[in-house]
């Protein structure tokens, strides 16, 4: 090579660094947006009642609860110990994932051979779906098990180009803490095993790599597994209560409607994407994990799965519909004016991924859509009805309310050795743990999820002051105590807890101590 080929040669290799760079930081720039989007209303309502239970597991730290492995509570102390027990340390640990999956959304959809623009519509089209503003939005599981759905289907693609046995160890390790995380992503795992052995990468099957890899998946979830056989097994309880009370709800029907409505308007992209990846001849060599995403559907479908329990399946399908339009359209107008089109759709829908006005003008909103739309599913509730916000946003009003009454109470006590505080659900009992600190309550006693295992032991004085929190008095404190006065209650009829009154409960007539012994050993 003479003096003037290496010139030239250096010169288009710089050329190529700076390109790249200026790529990476278009997707910077989009990585940066969908963190921002997500703390601008943060403010606009307040804690969710999931988020009030996972922050207390971070005073209780342990290898797993009763309702969820334990990755979620390691999260929750980290952002308690950095940012106190405040809202916005319940949002930034999404907010920064959500940044996260969007760089991996882009870098997947560079894997299915998408050059820039491809990256920027995939990237877009996953920050406007509904499903990303709501999950990242929420201190809950499902913002990370999409992580972990999306980062096992991206080592999926490095692997089949690059052949790298790397990458199955890899595998191995994004299993195991997704697993620490929600029990959910072995669908994902029960699905490529499935349709594996019709593919060419059966040959895997007799690889030693893939069995240490599985070997490596089990000893990072050990501990919760362990976890689960001392405390006899909780996850089956859980399921057998979500069965019972919320997944008999779902009909096949609902399930495939709320498939399209969660991801719009990114739908326009993903369904394109779906039929690309499986008929393309340019995604041929990935089409058996679109096949996957398949099968995952049709388990969720027989077992009556939630919408969202399939949310994972779909960046692949919008990075898949980036590379499809990135082919089909060559007008750069065109491509303009289809990522504008998304944004605007966005714009119009924003109050149902983000609570990005006050409570009364999002059901006004809400009504609005629903007599444009002819339909109301946003706003229905696990127990199959209908209500004037969606059950995520009524799930975020009445905390500090009911935290105020509690305090109320607890302020009237006399004998503060001798009273305890009672909550019937583990929203309430988070209110008073997590809102209640900064009234130094102690904290409430409950039977609901993980309360259930950190029950205290029964005091040696006798209670004689009890606060109450329950939507209604039940009979067994009426005949227990002779003074019931009720101080407080949550009054905004859009709060799913509205109406849920605090009782100050004085002169027990029986012994309350042994109430208390005759009725904790029953709790499993």
């Amino acid at each position: 090579m003479n003096i003037i080929q290496k010139r030239s040669a250096g010169i288009r290799g710089r050329i190529g660094f700076f390109k790249n760079w200026g790529d990476r930081l278009v997707i910077l720039l989009l990585v940066a947006a969908a963190i921002i989007v997500h703390l601008i209303f943060y403010r606009n309502l307040g804690f969710h009642r999931d988020e009030l239970l996972y922050f207390s597991f971070a005073d209780h730290l342990d290898f797993g609860y009763f309702s969820v492995p334990p990755l979620i509570g390691l999260m929750a102390f980290a952002a308690t110990r950095l940012f106190g027990y405040t809202l916005f340390a319940a949002k930034i640990i999404p907010a920064l994932t959500g940044g996260a999956m969007v760089w991996l959304v882009a870098s997947m959809t560079k894997e299915l051979k998408g050059s820039l623009f491809a990256q920027v519509l995939a990237a877009t089209g996953l920050i406007c779906s509904i499903i990303f503003l709501r999950g990242f939005g929420l201190f809950q599981p499902v913002f990370s098990d999409l992580f972990f759905w999306t980062l096992l289907i991206y080592i999926l693609l490095r692997y089949i180009h690059s052949q790298d046995e790397r990458q199955i160890y890899y595998l191995g390790i994004v299993i195991g803490l997704g697993i620490l995380n929600k029990y959910n992503l072995l669908f994902l795992v029960l699905a490529v095993l499935m349709v594996l052995p019709f593919t060419k990468y059966k040959r895997l099957f007799s690889q030693k790599e893939v069995y240490i890899a599985f070997l490596i998946a089990l000893v990072i979830a050990l501990p919760n597994l362990i976890w689960q056989l001392r405390h006899h097994l909780p996850v089956l309880s859980h399921l057998v209560e979500l069965r019972n009370s919320q997944l008999v709800q779902m009909s096949p029907f609902t399930f495939l409607t709320e498939q399209l409505l969660m991801i719009y308007p990114a739908t326009l992209v993903a369904l394109p994407g779906l039929f690309y990846l499986l008929f393309s001849k340019k995604l041929a060599e990935f089409r058996w994990i679109g096949y996957s995403l398949l099968v995952v559907l049709g388990l969720y479908l027989v077992l009556h799965g939630k919408s969202y329990y399939a949310a994972g399946i779909y960046p692949l399908l919008i990075s898949a519909g980036a590379v499809f339009f990135e082919r089909s359209l060559k007008n750069y107008l065109a491509r303009i004016v289809l990522i504008a089109f998304l944004v605007f759709l966005t714009w119009t829908v924003l109050p149902m991924g983000l609570p990005s006005q006050s409570p009364e003008k999002m059901v006004a909103y809400f009504d609005k859509a629903a007599r444009i739309s002819g339909s109301n599913a946003i706003r229905r509730y696990e127990n199959n009805k209908y209500y004037a916000l969606p059950q995520d946003y009524a799930d975020m009003l009445g905390w500090d309310e009911l935290a105020d009454a509690t305090n109320k109470a607890w302020t009237m006590i006399e004998h503060k050795d001798q009273c305890l505080i009672y909550a019937q659900n583990y929203g309430q009992a988070g209110a008073i743990n997590i809102i209640g600190k900064k009234y130094h309550m102690p904290a409430a006693v409950s039977f609901s999820d993980n309360f259930r295992y950190w029950l205290p032991k029964i005091p040696d004085k006798e209670i004689i002051e009890f606060i109450y929190i329950n939507d209604e008095l039940g009979k067994d404190m009426q005949q227990i105590f002779a003074d019931i006065q009720e101080i407080g209650r949550i009054t905004n009829p859009l709060a799913r807890e509205y109406g849920t009154r605090v009782y100050l409960c004085r002169s027990p007539r029986i012994s309350f101590n042994q109430f208390l012994r005759d009725r904790i050993p029953l709790i499993p």
